[in-house]
């Protein structure tokens, strides 16, 4: 027999013989998957699905109907802050689009809608008297919520400051002028807005703004004036928190949303998790370690030395006051092992070049930071509810010939960190829901238009919205409320 009628009959037996074996492995996994019981991957049955966005981004019409002009405004029209020169006059148009996205929410199933105020819509200048049309707008949002079966939880504070208010952030005086804006909202929404949340992200619109300067409004200061800023972002939380309490309807829950750095342990040892939680207690200490413990713990003030915060009698009271649920907004890891050679008992790991992250450079991918994060808040300050204010990822989604998007990265960055906050509900954290970003692309802020963090394509000519294939996987997905 020649070398090719050899193979020739050696693949035939052996396909007999996979053949009559195949059908026997068939048969044994078939009688051994009838055995087990499925792997659980539902969420609570309560769980509360929804997605987010924010004013600034979405809204456009920013010189409509008496809206006063925020520090993104001057910021964006500054030359060479913003790539492409783009700016959020225009953003979504959803200022006059608001009930296309809402049917947008509605086809996808959600209960609920993370949105954000336009300060300036309220009062143009920051404080006094308040702009008639601006709130007729948000009140004709928040019905039109309604009526498609969505909660509205609304963010009072997402970045856009009165450019009007003397010294923004940097004068202790923008903190209760916050408070007051608040306060008032909270009287006028409370009957149907059941939860609020204060200020978004601390550390971006403080540091990013202020000490970084790739954000409004785009100061490098000291590090005395950082710290103080910081101080007023915080201080600004805590008066709003106690505005909006004693304006709102009884009932009314009130939180932060927050973008708290998250460590992850590098070994799930009991030695690596007590490092990460110490590393996440430290790091945070000037923003939501302040306005949990409603104190500056003693290592930052020891670091910050002369440049500590200067602080006033019932600052820290205001600072921490009790809240009715913590937010978070999580992303990406940093992480740690514990280490006896550092005095701090832990060393941060750095992200390496090849480390995996989406499409902005910021965005390492860590899947393990949605179930640490959740836990590291938890069993350091035991809130009575978590919620998601933010998860998502940037991706360079571009049109098929179809003229649709089939972002399967984004599914994959989902998938993977919706099963780490699964984990952590099924473990018995207080996590209640979860909040997408985004419902569609935006104006992504310092990166304008050229990052799409969306589950909905807009086409920023024609404002048109597509939705993506991730918008239909998490629609299956709320729809069994189960991971897909």
């Amino acid at each position: 027999m020649d070398r090719r009628n050899f193979m020739k009959h050696g693949m035939a037996m052996g396909s007999a013989a996979l053949a009559t074996g195949g059908t026997a492995l068939t048969a044994a996994r078939a009688a051994r998957a009838a055995a087990q019981t499925p792997l659980d991957q539902s969420f609570p049955k309560d769980f509360l699905w929804g997605t987010a966005t924010a004013a600034y981004q979405i809204e456009g019409a920013v010189n409509e109907d008496g809206r006063g002009q925020t520090n993104w405004d001057v910021f964006s029209h500054t030359p060479g802050k913003v790539a492409n020169g783009d700016t959020g006059d225009v953003a979504c148009d959803s200022y006059h689009r608001y009930k296309d996205d809402i049917a947008l929410m509605r086809n996808l199933g959600i209960k609920a809608y993370r949105m954000s105020l336009a300060w300036s819509r309220i009062f143009p200048e920051g404080r006094g008297k308040p702009n008639a049309k601006g709130l007729d707008y948000y009140n004709r949002v928040i019905d039109a919520l309604l009526e498609a079966g969505i909660q509205p939880n609304v963010t009072m504070f997402h970045w856009d400051l009165p450019q009007a208010l003397p010294g923004g952030w940097q004068n202790r005086d923008t903190a209760k002028a916050f408070a007051d804006y608040a306060g008032f909202m909270a009287g006028k929404l409370s009957d149907r807005v059941h939860r609020f949340m204060t200020v978004n992200e601390l550390r971006c619109f403080t540091d990013l703004g202020h000490m970084v300067g790739i954000h409004a409004p785009g100061l490098k200061l000291a590090p005395a004036q950082v710290n103080q800023v910081r101080h007023h972002g915080v201080l600004a939380h805590g008066l709003g928190v106690q505005a909006i309490r004693a304006n709102a309807k009884a009932g009314t829950e009130v939180g932060i949303a927050d973008n708290a750095n998250i460590y992850v342990p590098a070994i799930e040892t009991p030695e690596h998790i007590e490092a990460a939680k110490k590393a996440f207690r430290d790091d945070n200490a000037m923003f939501l370690t302040a306005v949990m413990e409603g104190r500056y713990i003693d290592s930052y003030l020891a670091s910050a030395g002369a440049n500590a915060p200067k602080v006033q009698a019932g600052d820290m009271a205001a600072i921490g006051s009790p809240l009715d649920f913590v937010a978070l907004n999580i992303y990406t890891p940093t992480f740690v092992k514990a280490d006896a050679s550092d005095p701090r008992g832990y060393t941060p790991l750095p992200h390496l070049p090849q480390s995996p992250r989406m499409a902005s450079p910021w965005l390492y991918v860590g899947p393990e930071a949605a179930y640490w994060g959740v836990r590291a808040v938890s069993e350091l300050w035991k809130p009575k509810a978590i919620y998601i204010s933010e998860n998502g990822t940037s991706a360079d989604d571009t049109l098929n010939k179809s003229g649709l998007v089939d972002d399967s990265d984004r599914i994959m960055y989902l998938r993977n960190y919706l099963g780490q906050f699964r984990r952590a509900a099924a473990e018995g954290y207080p996590l209640k829901g979860y909040f997408l970003w985004s419902l569609m692309d935006n104006f992504e802020w310092a990166d304008g238009y050229g990052k799409r963090f969306g589950i909905h394509h807009v086409d920023f000519a024609t404002q048109k919205r597509t939705p993506k294939l991730s918008a239909l996987w998490y629609k299956e997905l709320i729809r069994r409320n189960a991971l897909v």
